[in-house]
C-alpha cells in the first residue's frame, strides 16, 4: 500500500516504449498515405499493393476510388488500394531517368 506510484512505473515505462515504438510511427504512416491518396492527380504513374502498375486517368472524390489505365485496360480500384512506397520508388525512378 506504501508503494505509491513507484509501483506503477514499469507499467507507464511500458506503455511509453510501446507508444513510442509502435503507435507513434503508425500515425505516422497512415498520415502519409493519407497526404499521399489526397494529392494524387491525372497522370500519376502507380502501383497498387497488389503490384499492379498503371497510370491514374480518372479520380472521384465521392467514393475514394479512382480508375488507372494499365496494358489490359482501364481498372476502378478505391484509392486506400494504392502502395504509398512503391508508386514513390517508380516515379524516383522515372525521374532520375530523365
Amino acid at each position: 500500500m506504501g508503494e505509491g506510484i513507484g509501483g506503477f512505473l514499469p507499467f507507464i515505462l511500458m506503455f511509453a516504449v510501446v507508444y513510442f515504438f509502435m503507435i507513434a510511427p503508425q500515425m505516422k504512416r497512415q498520415k502519409q498515405e493519407k497526404k499521399f491518396a489526397a494529392e494524387l492527380k491525372r497522370g500519376d504513374k502507380i502501383i497498387t499493393k497488389s503490384g499492379m502498375h498503371g497510370k491514374v486517368v480518372e479520380l472521384n472524390d465521392a467514393d475514394g476510388s479512382c480508375v488507372i489505365e494499365t496494358l489490359a485496360g482501364k481498372i476502378k480500384f478505391d484509392k486506400s488500394a494504392i502502395s504509398l512506397e512503391m508508386s514513390k520508388k517508380l516515379n524516383v525512378s522515372v525521374e532520375a531517368k530523365k
